[in-house]
């Protein structure tokens, strides 16, 4: 079962996502994608593990999530934005290239006997990006949000905190 929850920067895609794992189980695990890029990015981070207790398995993997779960387990993948941000730094900024990566490891997590929640951003709904780089990345993050969508078999957009069913 995969659960694909998406929404804009703060609109509590997180909460929700964690609230769904503790719903579906005791002992969650929690894969998170982020490098730290500077010191407000790790204070981002240190808030976000501090908000999961003690029930949850926390691992960090930059790219290779589907290592990571096993059979029957409930996991909570946050995010896709920074997931995609590492295939494309790592392809130096190749949509084409960062796509065909993202696609073959999220259809992985298609194979497993597990409940995945994955969280997105859905940066196109934003300002437009002022720079090519941004452009460029936007499209990579919305062609990859439709392949997860299409994919999952829930899908919620949260606005302002409150979950939307898409799907």
């Amino acid at each position: 079962m995969i659960y694909y929850i998406t929404g804009g920067e703060r609109s509590g895609k997180s909460s929700y996502a964690q609230n769904l794992a503790l719903s579906l189980t005791n002992s969650p695990k929690y894969i998170a994608t982020s490098r730290i890029w500077d010191d407000n990015h790790k204070k981002r981070i240190d808030r976000h593990i501090a908000d999961r207790d003690k029930r949850w398995t926390s691992v960090e993997e930059e790219k290779e999530v589907a290592l990571y779960i096993n059979p029957k387990e409930v996991v909570v993948i946050d995010c896709v934005t920074l997931w995609l941000t590492n295939f494309f730094l790592d392809t130096k900024n190749d949509i084409e290239k960062s796509l065909e990566l993202a696609k073959i490891e999220f259809d992985k997590l298609l194979t497993l006997d597990a409940t995945i929640i994955i969280i997105s951003n859905e940066i196109g709904m934003g300002v437009h990006a002022q720079t090519e780089v941004g452009r460029k990345f936007t499209e990579l993050q919305g062609w990859m949000n439709q392949h997860i969508a299409k994919n999952a078999d829930k899908a919620t957009m949260m606005v302002s905190g409150i979950p939307l069913t898409l799907k």
